[in-house]
């Protein structure tokens, strides 16, 4: 397929992104405040084509390689947790859709003269059955990341025949695919009632009996592109594992210097935070925490980057490393944004950066990415208890 969108190439994605941070940071309370993203920094998302950071190159896009896309995703967060939230998501969500469509529903997708924005989860909330040509699609969603902003819905559902009988997938489960779907086919919630993550606007939605393609859907967790190089060979479950660690390696690092930033101007009669001994004994070890778990996630992701570039697949060792990291990366920096929020003191209870990174983050710890059984399966492979496994979408699996 020939471009179908001309990318900026007089900066990188990592220099725009560091450029965008004002204006970003400018709009964190009227973001709070509207639940979702202003106009303006959508636009800004747009103008520095970010959303067309994974996207196939033959569809104008960037196939970004992990490490530069964990610093683009760990800047725009830092700027703001939930902005950076949703870019991750439809990111992601844009370049699969463009790997992994099929060439005549990709053009469909890809024909605004810009990046589409393809938001939403895939989690399988819906259920779609086979007819001729394609799919009908009915079914209840939450949490879909990015939705408001979206021009299409990436959305998960079980496969069921017509007869009614599930369609068996891999290793004796039903088949699971994601839908890319135009936002029009859908019916929208307005509950976004939560405690952080509120400008991501990830609200409910639903649909009933929408016929899709058979083109616009595929395998949840194929990893064989139909257009794209070996990035692609992550899937969703490697991209989405960059999202969520480029976020909290953000958020964190924000957290960190917000609370430095109070210790160094802040008067208090009680004492001031720079001389308090417990305060700074517990600084440092954030200080430890966040400097040394990003050095494990970036040498991680280098290897694997290596890998991708010399045509491998990464080894399962290689996926239960990632999946280490992820989970390391949430609850370790979930600690240190508890330990900044408590330091702060009235500060903290102020609207500001300091209350918004605490709830961003604590928020962030609920996605089934960094559940228990995920650092458990880890902790399997590394000990030598799981011969003969490979990582499936959500933990360790018998081979297809």
């Amino acid at each position: 397929m020939n471009a179908v969108v001309q990318p900026n190439s007089k900066t990188t994605l990592l220099e725009r992104a560091r450029a965008l941070r004002p204006l970003i940071d400018k709009f964190g309370p009227a973001h709070e405040a509207q639940g979702e993203l202003a106009p303006e920094v959508v636009q800004a998302l747009h103008d520095g084509d970010f959303f067309g950071m994974w996207a196939p190159k033959s569809l104008g896009g960037y196939e970004t390689y992990p490490v530069e896309a964990l610093e683009v995703l760990e800047e725009i967060s830092y700027a703001h947790g939930s902005t950076g939230w949703v870019l991750m998501a439809t990111a992601l969500s844009t370049g699969t859709a463009g790997a992994f469509v099929s060439d005549d529903y990709a053009k469909k997708v890809f024909s605004f003269g810009r990046f589409p924005v393809v938001g939403g989860q895939g989690s399988p909330g819906g259920k779609a059955v086979v007819t001729k040509g394609g799919f009908i699609l009915s079914g209840d969603w939450n949490y879909g990341s990015g939705v408001k902003h979206a021009d299409f819905i990436h959305t998960g559902a079980v496969i069921y025949e017509a007869d009614g009988k599930p369609r068996p997938g891999k290793n004796g489960m039903p088949e699971i695919r994601v839908f890319v779907v135009p936002r029009g086919d859908f019916t929208y919630g307005g509950n976004w009632d939560v405690l952080g993550l509120r400008a991501t606007g990830s609200i409910d939605y639903s649909c009933r009996d929408v016929f899709v393609p058979e083109g616009g859907s595929h395998i949840t967790d194929t990893n064989v592109p139909l257009r794209g190089g070996s990035l692609f060979r992550l899937g969703i479950r490697g991209l989405s594992t960059i999202c969520h660690i480029g976020f909290t390696l953000g958020v964190a690092r924000r957290m960190l210097d917000e609370i430095a930033l109070v210790a160094q101007t802040k008067q208090s009669r009680l004492g001031n935070l720079a001389d308090n001994p417990s305060f700074l004994e517990d600084y440092g070890t954030a200080e430890a925490k966040v400097r040394s778990i990003r050095a494990l996630i970036f040498e991680t992701f280098g290897d694997i980057e290596k890998t991708l570039k010399a045509g491998g697949e990464p080894s399962t060792r290689q996926w239960t490393l990632s999946r280490l990291c992820l989970n390391h990366v949430t609850w370790s920096m979930a600690e240190v944004t508890s330990f900044a929020f408590y330091a702060g003191g009235g500060t903290s209870l102020r609207e500001g950066p300091l209350q918004r990174c605490f709830r961003d983050m604590h928020a962030a710890t609920q996605h089934l990415t960094s559940s228990p059984k995920v650092r458990a399966d880890c902790a399997r492979e590394l000990a030598g208890l799981a011969k003969g496994k490979v990582w499936g979408f959500m933990g360790l699996a018998d081979p297809a």
